[in-house]
């Protein structure tokens, strides 16, 4: 079940960790196919981690239970 509007479930926390999972992995991709060698820019890998993740948590923090961002629970 989605949680309701202002609130987090487990749920919400767990697919959060997997958007930071694989953001940090995209990223790690991109770096290294770009930059054409192995050198692993960890500081900005892991600020779009966190910023992700922090991202996803906010849109299901204001998200209502029916997906309508900022908008009260339907009865």
């Amino acid at each position: 079940m989605n949680s309701t509007i202002f609130n987090l479930n487990v749920n919400d926390f767990i697919k959060g960790l997997v958007i930071t999972v694989l953001s940090s992995v995209l990223t790690l991709v991109y770096d290294v196919v770009s930059a054409g060698s192995l050198v692993f820019d960890w500081k900005h890998i892991g600020t779009v981690a966190a910023t992700s993740g922090i991202a996803y948590l906010i849109k299901n923090l204001l998200t209502n239970s029916s997906g309508k961002i900022l908008e009260k629970e339907s009865k």
